[in-house]
Formats: structure tokens, C-alpha cells, sequence
């Protein structure tokens, strides 16, 4: 059986984090936080399996990054360390966040040196200020700030945490179930990423890549007499719309595959299939938002996007600036970020037929510089 599991949590949803990008898909260089800090526990060679705590909606995303053991977490840090452990075979498991971002081999090895003297081995930093609580002074010399990574026993954790109690740590789980704890000094420059002003303290991480990523999406749709027509999320003067599963805003539709592609978070078809009644007549500007606010909350920014519209029929010279302005507003940038280009195929094909139309949608994204808030 192996000895040391490391549990890195990063389901959170950055609620306390105010900012576009969750911290979890803050760039470092190309990397992402979650797996620059990871791969740095990897490089340590101090644990035989590392397991990675992710939201529903971004462990498909973050399977296209690394090869971890990654977990579907909850709606709270306790639930999502349970999750965790259930894959942890290990005699003792080390538990630590994401967002706490800066901890170096040392500081991991001072705490694996103590490693079976107590049910759980916790971190902490001295207080220097005066501390009072409710309009009394405490004496400072009795207060801990509690750290994270803490080293626990597997078989102690996983059952101080079988209860509804929720605990802010593992290591008031194990007290309050009975077990030991022993503190050691933490270090002052493992600061948590919490809230954006955070982000000062971190002098170990570098910069995200200025680096321009670029998508392409193409889409078609046959004509249908029984619906309206959409183009961009604007309503067209027109006998007929598309037969679609959506509304069949075929523009949109190729918009949302350059913005995936551009990310590589695959295609529509995966995010939104339409073998799912969910989706059945949607309003494809819905579709646009969620994937807008995904790209953003993985860290990445739209820097412009240029759309082609191939049609013999209809005309939709005087709609451009409309649909500049609506998918503008989608994509949460000015207009003149997105171009809108329209042009027939000289009666050529099923589009010069005028049985359809084709979109090719083209999509630039850099990475939030988070260095600059």
C-alpha cells in the first residue's frame, strides 16, 4: 500500500474572488493555477498519487490539461474532500488548496517530518498584532492562523468527516472527533489566494503568456418555411428561417465553436447536443452567454472576433451594425471588436441554390493578465 496521498482542492466557484477569471484558471505562463501548483508538488517526488477536487463544469476541461487523478467536488470544501478521499488508499494523506499557491518543498517537508506524531500535523502563523474579541483583548500568544497543507491519517479524517458538522479544516474535524493534532510553524510566504487584492503576495508565480489563440468555426443550416430566421441573434426580414434543433442562428452557432476552439474546449456539439430536449428551440444568444462566461471563468479574454456570412438569399447588408452591437454585447466588448462580413457563393452550391447558408466564424483570445488588477 502507498503511504502518502496529496489531495489539491479546486472545486471552488471563487465566490469571494471578484474578478472574470475563477482563481483556479489564473495563467502561469500557459498553465493554468491548478496545475502549475500540481506539477510543482510532482516535481517534489514526495507523494505516490495526487488527487484533484474540480467543479462539474470544468473536469472534462481540465482532463484536456493533465493526467491527475481528477474528483468532482460539492458545494463546499468539507463535501469536496470527502469526494477525495473515497480514492485515497494511502496510510496518511496530505490536504491542501489551490489557491495556496506558494508553498515550497521545504515548507512540504517540514511537515511530512512530523509525519505519524500526531492524527494530524497543522501549520500555523504566529499573530503579532493585538487581537480582541467581542470588545475583549486575547492574549496574542495563544492565537494560531491555521495553514494549510495539513498532514493527516487517512482512516482518522475519513471518519471525523462522516458527520453534517461542517468544519473550516481538517484538523478541527479530527479534534472534535477525538484525535490529535500537533502544530508546527507554517510559513509566512504560503499565502491564500482569497481575495483579489491576494494576488500581490504571490512573487512565485509568473505572468501569464501574452500569447494571441486563435479558433475557426463553420456551420450550416437548410432553409425552413416554418420558422423565423435569426442571424446573430437579430430577427431577419424573411419567408423562412433554418431547420435546426436551436432557433438556428447558424452565425452564432460557428461563433461558439471559434470561441471554443480558440480555448480548446471543444465544439458545441459537445456543450450543447442536440439530442437533449434542454436545448430544443433555444434562443442561441443563451447559448452564446454560457459559453461567453465560460471562457472568461477559465481565464481567458476575447480580443476580437470576425464572422463571414454566406448566403444568395437574404440580404443582410443592413443588418450588419445590429448584429455587431448584439453580439458585442455578448461578448462583453466594444463593436468594433467583431466584424461582420456577408457574401454569396455566385449561385454556386446549395448555398447559390438558395437552399441555406454557411457561417465561418473566427475567434482571437488571450489570457487575463492578472498581474495588472
Amino acid at each position: 500500500m502507498s503511504d502518502l496521498t496529496l489531495i489539491l482542492l479546486a472545486a471552488g466557484s471563487s465566490s469571494r474572488f471578484d474578478c472574470t477569471s475563477k482563481k483556479q484558471w489564473l495563467r502561469i505562463g500557459h498553465k493554468p493555477l491548478w496545475q502549475e501548483v500540481a506539477q510543482k508538488c510532482v516535481e517534489t517526488k514526495l507523494f505516490d498519487k495526487i488527487i484533484i477536487t474540480s467543479a462539474k463544469e470544468d473536469i472534462e476541461f481540465m482532463k484536456n490539461y493533465d493526467s491527475f487523478t481528477f474528483v468532482q467536488g460539492s458545494s463546499s470544501r468539507q463535501k469536496s474532500l470527502k469526494n477525495a478521499l473515497i480514492e485515497v488508499q494511502s496510510d496518511f494523506v496530505l490536504v491542501s488548496d489551490i489557491a495556496r499557491a506558494c508553498i515550497n518543498e521545504e515548507f512540504l517537508k517540514n511537515i511530512l517530518s512530523k509525519k505519524g506524531k500526531a492524527d494530524c500535523i497543522v501549520p500555523y502563523l504566529k499573530v503579532s498584532d493585538t487581537i480582541v474579541y467581542e470588545n475583549k483583548t486575547i492574549d496574542r500568544e495563544k492565537v494560531k492562523r491555521i495553514q494549510t497543507p495539513q498532514l493527516s491519517r487517512t482512516s482518522i479524517l475519513k471518519a471525523s468527516l462522516n458527520t453534517e458538522e461542517e468544519f473550516t479544516d481538517e484538523s478541527t474535524a479530527i479534534v472534535a472527533y477525538g484525535g490529535s493534532r500537533e502544530f508546527i510553524l507554517g510559513e509566512s510566504k504560503a499565502n491564500k489566494i482569497t481575495f483579489v487584492k491576494d494576488l500581490n503576495l504571490l512573487s512565485c508565480l509568473d505572468k501569464p503568456s501574452n500569447d494571441i489563440l486563435s479558433g475557426t468555426g463553420f456551420d450550416v443550416h437548410a432553409f425552413d418555411e416554418t420558422t423565423d430566421m435569426y442571424l446573430c441573434g437579430v430577427k431577419i426580414d424573411s419567408d423562412f428561417g433554418f431547420k435546426a434543433h436551436s432557433d438556428g442562428d447558424v452565425a452564432i452557432h460557428a461563433l461558439i465553436d471559434a470561441l471554443l476552439g480558440a480555448a480548446g474546449m471543444g465544439d458545441i456539439g459537445m456543450m450543447f447536443p442536440d439530442s437533449s430536449d434542454e436545448f430544443k428551440d433555444i434562443d442561441s444568444k443563451i447559448l452564446l452567454q454560457k459559453v461567453v462566461k465560460k471562457v472568461y471563468d477559465f481565464g481567458f479574454v476575447i480580443v476580437n472576433v470576425d464572422i463571414t456570412i454566406a448566403a444568395q438569399t437574404p440580404k443582410v447588408g443592413k443588418y450588419k451594425l445590429q448584429m455587431r452591437k448584439t453580439i458585442a454585447k455578448i461578448l462583453g466588448c466594444d463593436s468594433s471588436r467583431v466584424n461582420i462580413k456577408a457574401t454569396t457563393t455566385e449561385k454556386l452550391g446549395f448555398i447559390g441554390r438558395s437552399e441555406g447558408v454557411g457561417v465561418i466564424a473566427n475567434a482571437n483570445l488571450k489570457y487575463f493578465d492578472w498581474t495588472k488588477i
